[in-house]
């Protein structure tokens, strides 16, 4: 063989061998990246059923032991820290989690004068990033510096919460520090907690969501609600079934309870002149149905 061929066998030899092992850092480096992305792959499945479901996961600890609770807020609209006390209180007083995080996530206004269910649940899907994961199971609060679409001010119809999903609510903050201004008997924290109170009721399975009534006391005509006065699951506090005017079931998508923020004022004004503590507390009945389905 000739010095020339050789060299050309040699020459080409080479650029095969580049070739060849550029191929195989190209395929270990497609086949890490499906293998990161497939890691990463969150089943959102779990968190997206209905308002309910997962009641006895959240009260007992049979299948979950701590609550990742994921606060999303709109800048400006961060919830005070009393209500955040306040609300660590409620689910320690009504489940047995001990192991409770509160994780904060500051998100840019979406500049809508009102906010449609539909929407509030696209922005979930966008910026949501905790799920359920082990023995974890996350829920989503998101505070919003918009108005539910359905208020209605000329009727003096306003909402300050709802609940759509069974780890999804909407606390509209805007709206709750309006009507807390009204009044100097009434704080902010007042509003924001009874309203974040009666919303996470229903995520217990209240009233009759998830978590059966052991003795009967839905209010006929106002579905999953108390008929027992005083009660934070009270018919009197809800707005779109009584009134019709929830939009979230024109829509399509459904809530069981758009929480009038009217009537939650009253009631907050009923305790303080009569002395009473702000707070409003679970019925006997409501705590009765926590306990058979798994609560404390």
């Amino acid at each position: 063989m000739s010095l020339t061929n050789k060299k050309w066998i040699m020459k080409n030899f080479h650029r095969f061998l580049t070739f060849a092992l550029c191929a195989v850092l190209l395929a270990c480096s497609k086949s890490d990246s499906n293998e990161e992305t497939e890691a990463k792959a969150v089943d959102r499945r779990a968190n997206l059923k209905t308002t309910g479901d997962s009641a006895n996961d959240i009260l007992s600890n049979t299948n979950f032991d701590k609550l990742l609770i994921e606060i999303a807020y709109v800048s400006g609209f961060r919830p005070t820290s009393t209500t955040m006390t306040q609300f660590a209180d409620f689910l320690r007083q009504h489940t047995f989690k001990e192991a409770i995080e509160m994780r904060f996530l500051e998100l840019d206004s979406p500049d809508k004068e009102d906010l449609e269910l539909q929407e509030i649940a696209d922005l979930e899907k966008e910026n949501r990033t905790a799920y359920n994961e082990g023995k974890t199971l996350a829920i989503y609060i998101y505070f919003a510096d918009a108005p539910s679409d359905g208020d209605d001010l000329d009727e003096g119809l306003v909402t300050v919460g709802a609940v759509y999903r069974n780890t999804s609510m909407v606390i509209y903050a805007k709206t709750i520090r309006r009507l807390a201004s009204q009044t100097t008997a009434i704080s902010i924290a007042d509003v924001e907690s009874a309203t974040l109170n009666h919303e996470f009721g229903h995520l217990f399975g209240l009233v009759n969501l998830g978590s059966p009534s052991v003795n009967e006391h839905e209010d006929p005509d106002a579905g999953n609600h108390c008929d027992v006065q005083g009660c934070l699951m009270r018919a009197e506090l809800q707005l779109g079934r009584v009134t019709g005017k929830s939009t979230s079931i024109k829509k399509g998508l459904q809530s069981v309870c758009d929480l009038s923020g009217n009537t939650v004022l009253n009631m907050l004004k009923s305790k303080s002149t009569s002395g009473k503590s702000n707070t409003v507390s679970l019925d006997a009945e409501c705590v009765l149905d926590l306990k058979a389905n798994g609560g404390r």
